[in-house]
């Protein structure tokens, strides 16, 4: 018997054990120079809109937090921080709707620590609460999962954003619970808006003498821009360059710069 017609025979019992089977066998089409199934979708990045109602209802337009009244009504915080934990994102999300997340995340699963041990009058009163061999502050407290991954605050800021994005804009995103923080918006940041975000958050930021307090002779700026400076010195950039991108008042290079003071009192309404 040739060759052809041994293959021929084996093309036609295939076909045979196929229609045997009916409906209970899918074919799989390769796509082609891939080796993935052509049929294969890719997974959908997260609805942050249960998270967009719950910080229209309790964070104020200046971004200060009703921890009372959540602490009380806490289903959905906790529905919202499931559906992170099950949905970690995916390489075929976008990079805004990756940094979206992770930034949603760091700012809701705050909110949940400060929850925890709420009432406090700063975030760092939890830190004499640790008893956790080598945990010394809040954020490296591993008290939620993503993806399967037990995971901190410190892992999602410095082990995630800050290492794979290289977008120092987050640093007006990241919100640790404290009046001198960025304003915690009240809304999700979502991809189709997180570049107009990140840029209101940077006016916002830069804008208020509560937090920055620029001038042509002398600024006095967030520890920010001391404790992140390597983040805003990339790519031939400097303090004084992203500053003068934000602010309404302008420095230049004979700007005397020192640091205020970080106030770490509770963002509480």
């Amino acid at each position: 018997m040739s060759t052809l017609m041994i293959t021929s025979m084996r093309i036609s019992l295939a076909a045979v054990a196929v229609a045997a089977l009916g409906t209970f066998v899918t074919p799989v089409v390769a796509s082609a120079g891939t080796g993935a199934p052509a049929n294969s979708r890719a997974v959908a990045a997260v609805d942050h809109s249960a998270y967009d109602r719950l910080l229209k209802k309790y964070v104020s337009a200046k971004g200060l937090v009703n921890y009372k009244g959540l602490k009380a009504d806490q289903e959905e915080l906790n529905k919202y921080l499931a559906l992170l934990s099950k949905n970690k994102p995916a390489s075929s999300w976008s990079k805004a709707e990756q940094m979206a997340f992770w930034i949603n995340a760091y700012n809701a699963y705050t909110i949940r620590l400060v929850l925890d041990h709420y009432p406090i009058g700063s975030i760092k009163d939890i830190g004499s609460k640790i008893k956790i061999p080598f945990v010394t502050t809040p954020w490296a407290i591993k008290f939620f999962s993503i993806g399967g991954e037990k995971m901190s605050l410190d892992n999602i800021e410095h082990g995630t954003l800050r290492k794979k994005y290289d977008d120092p804009r987050i640093h007006f995103a990241l919100v640790c619970a404290s009046m001198s923080c960025p304003r915690l918006r009240n809304e999700a940041y979502t991809a189709d808006k997180l570049d107009k975000q990140l840029e209101d958050q940077g006016h916002d930021f830069l804008n208020n003498p509560a937090k920055n307090k620029v001038g042509k002779d002398a600024a006095q700026l967030s520890k920010y821009f001391d404790w992140y400076k390597g983040d805003w010195e990339k790519n031939g950039q400097s303090v004084a360059k992203w500053v003068n991108k934000y602010s309404a008042t302008k420095m230049d290079d004979k700007t005397k710069i020192t640091y205020l003071d970080y106030n770490w009192q509770l963002n509480e309404q």
